[in-house]
C-alpha cells in the first residue's frame, strides 16, 4: 500500500471518530445541500442569462459562462457524494458503476477546477485589452473566444485523465472507499508528490500569479489616465463606468476564487508531504480541513452570485426570468 494511500485510509478512520455527534452531521449536511441549490440554480440561471440577452453576448461573458459550467461539475457529481459520505462514512456505489464514478468524478472536479482558472486568465487578458486599448478590436473575439474555451477543456482533461487510472475503490474495516492508488509502474516514471506539485505550479499559482500582475498593471493604467476634453467628457466617463463595473466584478470573482481555495490547498498540501502522522490525524487538523474544504467547494455557489451583484445587466434579465417563472 502505497504511503498516500495510507495517509487516505488513517484520515478517513480518524474522521469518523471526531465528527460523530448527530448535530455536527445534519448541520454539515445542510450546508452542503444548501451549496448544491444555489450552484445549481445560479450557474445555470448565468447560463441562460447570457444565452437570452444578446448585449451580453460578448467574449467576457461566455468565458464567465464557461467557468459556470464548469463549476456546475461540482453539484452534479462531487456534492451527491459527499452527503452520502457525510451520512454513511463509506463508497455506497459499487461494482462497475462505483468504479467508474469512483474515477470520473476526481477526474471531473479537478478538470473543472483547470477549466477555471484558465477562464480567468482570459478573462483577465480581455480586461487588459479593453483597458489598455480600447480604441482596437477586442484582443479576444468572438470566434476566437470559442476556441479558447473549447481547448480549456482539452487542456484539462488531458493534464488530469490520470485520474482515471489512479483512483480506485478500497475495502476497509467493511466500509468501501474511493482512494487514489499511485501504482508503483507510474512511480517509476515520476512520483506523486512530484506530479501534484507541477499541476498545482503549471494550472493554479502561475496562473493566478499572471492574473494578479494583469490587474495591477490596469488599476495602474485607469489611474493614471488623463482627464479628457469636455467634448468628450460624458462619452468617457460612460464607457470608463461600463470597464470599471466590469473590471470590479472580474476581481471579485478571482480574489474569492484565491480566498476560498488557498485553505484547502495548504491543508492538502500538509497531508500530502508532512512526516507527521499525529498532526495530519488530530480532530484539530480534521476539523480545519473539513472547514477548508466546504469553503473551497462553496466557491462554485459564490462565483454566480458575484455576476448578479456586480452587473445590472445579469440583475435585470435574471428579473425578467423570475418574473416569467413565478407569475
Amino acid at each position: 500500500m502505497s504511503a498516500n494511500l495510507t495517509k487516505t485510509m488513517n484520515g478517513t478512520q480518524f474522521v469518523s471518530s471526531c465528527f460523530n455527534t448527530e448535530a455536527q452531521i445534519i448541520a454539515e449536511i445542510f450546508a452542503y445541500c444548501l451549496v448544491f441549490v444555489v450552484s445549481l440554480f445560479g450557474n445555470t440561471l448565468i447560463g441562460i442569462v447570457v444565452y437570452k440577452r444578446k448585449a451580453l453576448r460578448k467574449p467576457i461573458n461566455f468565458l464567465i459562462v464557461n467557468m459556470a459550467m464548469s463549476d456546475l461539475l461540482f453539484p452534479i457529481f462531487l456534492f451527491p457524494n459527499n452527503v452520502i459520505w457525510l451520512h454513511t462514512s463509506s463508497w455506497v456505489f459499487r461494482g462497475l458503476f462505483g468504479k467508474a464514478l469512483c474515477k470520473l468524478v476526481p477526474f471531473f472536479i479537478e478538470s473543472s477546477l483547470v477549466v477555471s482558472v484558465q477562464s480567468l486568465v482570459l478573462i483577465a487578458v480581455d480586461r487588459f485589452g479593453a483597458v489598455f486599448y480600447p480604441l482596437r478590436g477586442p484582443l479576444i473575439s468572438l470566434k476566437l473566444c470559442r476556441f479558447l474555451i473549447l481547448a480549456t477543456w482539452i487542456i484539462a482533461m488531458a493534464g488530469w485523465c490520470i485520474n482515471l487510472f489512479t483512483f480506485n475503490l478500497v475495502e476497509y474495516s467493511e466500509r468501501l472507499a474511493c482512494v487514489r492508488i499511485w501504482s508503483e509502474a507510474l512511480a517509476k516514471y515520476f512520483s506523486f508528490e512530484t506530479f501534484i506539485v507541477v499541476m498545482h505550479v503549471v494550472f493554479r499559482y502561475v496562473p493566478l500569479i499572471f492574473i494578479a500582475i494583469i490587474y495591477v498593471s490596469i488599476a495602474i493604467k485607469i489611474k493614471c489616465q488623463k482627464t479628457p476634453g469636455l467634448q468628450i467628457v460624458n462619452s468617457r466617463e460612460r464607457r470608463l463606468k461600463r470597464e470599471r463595473s466590469v473590471l470590479k466584478m472580474s476581481v471579485a470573482i478571482v480574489s474569492v476564487f484565491g480566498i476560498c481555495w488557498l485553505p484547502h490547498t495548504i491543508g492538502w498540501f500538509l497531508v500530502t508531504f508532512s512526516s507527521n502522522t499525529t498532526m495530519i490525524s488530530s480532530c484539530g487538523f480534521l476539523y480545519f480541513r473539513s472547514v477548508a474544504y466546504f469553503l473551497a467547494v462553496a466557491n462554485c455557489a459564490i462565483s454566480p452570485c458575484i455576476c448578479f451583484t456586480f452587473s445590472g445587466n445579469y440583475r435585470g434579465e435574471l428579473k425578467n426570468i423570475l418574473s416569467y417563472l413565478f407569475c
